[in-house]
């Protein structure tokens, strides 16, 4: 097989999120189709009467809790920007431990910040009634789809607040179900609350492994990050992207 060949071919990862990303989309159009029909039925109940179809509840809660529990193990499929705090994935560079770099604190911070300040506004529009726990779950279920955005075409938090290199060398990469359950921390009910419960937990366990070695979330000391070991081409279609819009910049300019 040709070089250009081998470029051309999704790896498996890929095809593992453009598969979620499709999945995803169709959870969040079902759920919206349920929210509006029970809405305009007036039924006035948590979830905006979602909760009465325990079978669309049932997949939204089996899919999200099976993806987080795999998330604490090693997996093949799964993109090394998720699995480089295993230790089998550590593969050292030259370099000492010591000599690992990490992304400033104060860029995660930045991030942090932006997250709660969105989803304060949305809980207070939840508490003044402005929307309801249907419209909670349905935001959760469209992050849910812009995480996978984020992961194959554009990430703001990359673009505008972290500035690291692609996904694989992200250093918040596993906080992606904590942001993506956030609103769903207002809703008091046992399903919310236990995907809430684990994507927490999967969060807590990402910190604590890299305070405690940070030499295998560092492309400088786990060789497992770098460009050269990459398979996955995860960065494949957001980077022609970036480059679409480079060159057609001035195009668009003239155009307006």
């Amino acid at each position: 097989m040709s070089q250009t060949d081998k470029r051309r071919k999704m790896s498996k990862t890929m095809l593992l999120h453009y598969w979620k990303l499709f999945f995803r989309s169709g959870l969040f159009l079902t759920a919206t189709a349920f929210y509006i029909i029970n809405r305009v039925k007036h039924t006035g109940s948590s979830f905006g009467g979602m909760e009465h179809n325990n079978i669309i509840l049932s997949v939204i809660w089996l899919v999200f809790a099976l993806e987080m529990i795999l998330r604490f193990v090693p997996s093949k499929l799964e993109s090394m920007g998720c699995q480089k705090q295993f230790r089998r994935n550590y593969k050292p560079t030259d370099a000492d431990k010591s000599e690992a770099e990490l992304m400033p604190t104060w860029r995660t911070a930045l991030v942090a910040g932006a997250w709660f300040l969105l989803n304060g506004l949305i809980g207070i529009l939840y508490f003044i009634h402005v929307i309801d726990a249907g419209v909670l779950l349905l935001i959760s279920l469209a992050y849910s789809v812009c995480d996978m955005i984020c992961i194959l075409f554009f990430c703001p938090f990359q673009t505008w607040f972290m500035k690291n290199r692609c996904c694989t060398t992200c250093r918040i990469y596993n906080w992606d179900f904590a942001m993506m359950f956030t609103p769903l921390v207002f809703v008091k009910n046992i399903y919310a609350q236990s995907l809430v419960a684990l994507s927490l937990a999967l969060l807590v366990t990402w910190e604590v492994l890299l305070h405690k070695y940070p030499e295998r979330f560092s492309e400088k000391t786990n060789r497992s990050i770098s460009c050269a070991m990459c398979e996955e081409k995860l960065c494949h279609h957001k980077t022609q992207l970036q480059h679409f819009i480079k060159e057609n910049k001035g195009k668009l300019k003239n155009f307006k």
